[in-house]
């Protein structure tokens, strides 16, 4: 009976969702102050209902309400309860699932904080995401329903959750990444509400900038915890692999990165207004081309769903009506607004523009680099290459050492104009010293890698040091907006230096050992005891245990294991690891290879948390500037200015 609540929810969450698309938009049409403000109650209903949806199938999971397909598929009477939880978006029906919830609830937001946009906007805003609401609901209950029944046949204890997913990441990385993803829907539809009204002036920017900054937030927050999820539970000590739906959710946040940049310039002096609109298109665009190459089967990744390949086509139909319209109608209204663009090529807007160019052809590269292997399948007859990391790597890299370049100056640009010269001039010796301390740390850390990633730190370090010497210089109270890019850009650098340190400086063995068996890396000494038979809630390891010394003195002791899941037949590596915040030690236990011997990984990798560290600064950067003053609501008199001109 719940599941069939669920499922009715679903439905009326689709009818509420089709008239948020119509009557908004009608009321703009006929201007009907009632039509037009019936989106915030329309809005309410649609996820009041997805949250109704929602908990059904929790219930079905918690419960262990085997008639229902998809929980039979990815659970087990055994599974903790918090992966019981968590498997609710652990497979494809489910994660869409969610990922329509958080569409509704995005939508709420904007029904709920719109006191600065005027009422015709809003609803134009409404109608759009009603309209995608449409399109994800359609989906979720034509192609993809989480509700289905197996009766009267169904299994007695279900097929378990992929063991890879039995982790903390799956709790908190997924929905992270679909409040980053699905957040891009509002600049997205602030942009065609714009459009449509024939208004790209600053306005719309002020609008979109702290939307955008929560979504962009949002994203960067899943992309580190997926990033750190990966380091920790796939077993071989990497931290990015370059992987097809890692990209997918990279490229998205390329963009969103010009956008943010792009929208400041926008509402600061007016420019670039049609550029930052057709960003905020992309972004989106490119987070709906995440979810096709995740869902539609045409990938094969350890992160993608392995799913019916109709559904892909849903996607792609809707992918290419959204796209295409949004582009259709950007190409006919994109050309209304009128642009100011006297700055020299040594001011703030040059600096962003040089940003948002180095940052969209890097996006462009790496989608080219991802959808490349399916193109040449589809031409060659089925015959498949890859693209991997030295292609990513030789493109990538030079790009962004351009733009961390421009990145030293950009505290000190002004808008309009700025003298460089007075800059470099002012700051010579200090740049020397830096430069100076980079050497000198460079060779003590190994001389053997002495010149790898040298200009990059040289980089990070300068960025470092500017932004800190902007911030003393600074005679004005801190502004949120300022604190926000002054956090975000040094969460760059700090993650710039944990990359550099730790692809040039970590060291790891793959080694054969025995009880009793020693091993010297990196001025540690791992001692292999052994391994043990444990168990666990729903599943059997072997568990080895290593001790760690440095000059004679213990550091840790590590319990590495491998485990096998009975219910779903599978083995899985789960690394142990002692963690500083100057480095890692990293051990995974292998495969058996004697009687008593084991192969054994182990890597000391330097600074690896300074990545998620800085990604982590990035984002809390980000919501701090959600508290500045400008993205409150304007003042009421302004507010009845700019609807009557958006009315006349």
């Amino acid at each position: 009976m719940i599941p069939e609540l669920g499922n009715f929810s679903l439905m009326l969450a689709l009818a509420l969702s089709l008239g948020l698309t119509i009557f908004p938009a009608l009321g703009v049409r006929s201007k009907n102050m009632v039509f037009m403000r019936t989106g915030s109650s329309l809005a309410l209903g649609v996820f009041l209902f997805m949250l109704v949806s929602f908990f059904c199938l929790l219930y079905a999971f918690v419960n262990d309400d085997f008639t229902v397909t998809y929980v039979a598929n990815n659970s087990n009477t055994a599974l903790p309860l918090p992966y019981k939880i968590s498997a609710i978006w652990g497979a494809h029906e489910g994660s869409f699932l969610l990922w329509t919830l958080i569409m509704s609830g995005w939508t709420l937001a904007v029904a709920v904080f719109n006191r600065s946009l005027t009422t015709d906007i809003t609803a134009r805003v409404l109608a759009v995401l009603g309209g995608l609401n449409v399109g994800f609901l359609a989906f979720l209950l034509f192609a993809s329903n989480p509700f289905e029944r197996s009766l009267p046949f169904h299994p007695q204890d279900g097929a378990d959750l992929n063991p890879l997913l039995q982790d903390f990441g799956l709790i908190v990385h997924p929905p992270m990444l679909y409040m980053g993803y699905v957040g891009f829907a509002v600049p997205f539809a602030l942009a065609i509400a714009t459009l449509t009204a024939g208004r790209l002036d600053s306005a719309w920017a002020r609008w979109s900038r702290p939307w955008t900054n929560a979504a962009w937030a949002f994203l960067t927050i899943g992309i580190t915890l997926g990033s750190w999820w990966a380091y920790y539970e796939l077993g071989w000590g990497g931290w990015w692999f370059w992987d097809a739906v890692e990209n997918a959710s990279f490229m998205p946040w390329l963009v969103g990165t010009a956008l943010v940049h792009s929208l400041a310039a926008s509402e600061k002096r007016g420019v670039f207004k049609s550029w930052t609109v057709l960003l905020a298109i992309a972004a989106f665009s490119l987070s709906l081309l995440g979810a096709f190459l995740v869902r539609s089967g045409v990938l094969t990744s350890v992160h993608a769903f392995a799913v019916d390949p109709l559904r892909g086509v849903f996607i792609l139909v809707f992918l290419i009506l959204v796209v295409g319209g949004s582009l259709f109608l950007y190409a006919f209204r994109g050309g209304l607004s009128k642009n100011r663009a006297n700055f020299s090529w040594q001011s703030r807007e040059a600096f962003i523009l040089s940003n948002n160019l180095l940052l969209v052809v890097s996006a462009a590269a790496i989608l080219i680099g991802t959808l490349y292997p399916l193109f040449y399948e589809v031409v060659s007859g089925g015959a498949k290459i890859s693209v991997g990391p030295p292609y990513f790597n030789a493109v990538f890299v030079p790009l962004m050492g351009v733009l961390f370049l421009f990145m030293i100056f950009s505290p000190f640009s002004k808008w309009g104009d700025t003298n460089l010269r007075l800059v470099l001039s002012e700051n010579k010796w200090w740049i020397l010293s830096v430069i100076i301390g980079v050497v000198i740390t460079s060779f003590f850390l190994g001389d053997n890698v002495f010149f790898k990633g040298l200009l990059l730190k040289f980089l990070a370090a300068l960025i470092l040091f500017f932004l800190f010497k902007n911030l003393l210089q600074r005679k004005t109270k801190l502004s949120a907006s300022y604190t926000g890019m002054f956090l975000a850009h040094s969460g760059i650098a700090v993650a710039i230096l944990g990359v550099v340190v730790t692809t040039y400086y970590s060291e790891g063995k793959d080694v054969r050992m025995e009880p009793g068996d020693k091993l010297d890396l990196s001025g540690y000494q791992f001692e292999f005891f052994g391994v043990e038979k444990v168990r666990g809630p729903n599943y059997l390891a072997d568990q080895g245990e290593i001790l760690i010394t440095r000059d004679g003195k213990k550091v840790a002791i590590l319990r590495p294991e491998k485990r096998f899941y009975p219910v779903a037949q599978d083995v899985m590596t789960e690394a142990a690891m002692h963690v500083t915040p100057f480095r890692d030690l990293y051990i995974a236990l292998g495969e058996p290879v004697g009687e008593k011997a084991w192969a054994v990984r182990v890597n000391v990798k330097p600074f690896v948390r300074w990545i998620w560290f800085g990604g982590l600064l990035i984002a809390l950067g980000s919501f701090i500037t959600l508290f500045d003053g400008r993205y409150r609501a304007i003042k009421e008199k302004k507010a009845r200015l700019f609807s009557a001109e958006v009315a006349t």
